[in-house]
């Protein structure tokens, strides 16, 4: 199992998401306006620990079951290092980080980090997947979620979830 130093926390059971270690956001929480479409539309912070020694390489998806057309994808982002323990604010939105992490098209159709922009009304869930792998994947930047899925299926050692919500402010 990999310990992120940052965190000092192990959890010999499975991958999980970690709030005490620089995650922006609580499982169940609202996310902060900050990393929505009506704040600077930046990705949030996010840490993990308790991942297999075995792991080559994370896939992190991001995604909005709630979305009024079906599941809206918000971000995709693998061949984030093994050594790698968290993401900090503000992923650039290219398609190649200089750690060799590649990040995919949301469904806005862009690279990287979109949001959450949900339509005025209810409150949408966004559920962000850490997928802890065996391998380091053979995947273009730009791939869509289903060709992300089918590169790593298979190779998956440990995933986590984080759910935040987010309701749009009345204008």
């Amino acid at each position: 199992m990999v310990t992120c130093p940052s965190c000092g926390i192990e959890n010999a059971e499975t991958a999980k998401f970690c709030s005490q270690c620089g995650s922006a956001l609580t499982d169940g929480a609202p996310i902060p306006q900050i990393f929505t479409c009506e704040g600077k539309n930046q990705s949030l912070p996010l840490a993990w620990t308790g991942v297999p020694v075995s792991t080559r390489s994370f896939a992190l998806i991001a995604d909005d079951p709630d979305a009024p057309r079906g599941t809206w994808v918000h971000w995709l982002i693998w061949n984030l290092p093994a050594d790698a323990c968290e993401l900090g604010t503000g992923v650039p939105t290219i398609p190649e980080l200089p750690s060799g992490a590649r990040q995919g098209a949301n469904d806005g159709g862009d690279l990287g980090y979109q949001g959450p922009c949900p339509p005025p009304g209810r409150p949408h869930r966004y559920v962000f997947r850490l997928f802890a792998l065996d391998i380091s994947l053979n995947l273009a930047p730009g791939a869509d979620r289903s060709a992300l899925e089918a590169a790593f299926e298979g190779h998956v050692l440990a995933r986590a979830v984080l759910m935040g919500t987010y309701q749009r402010s009345r204008s």
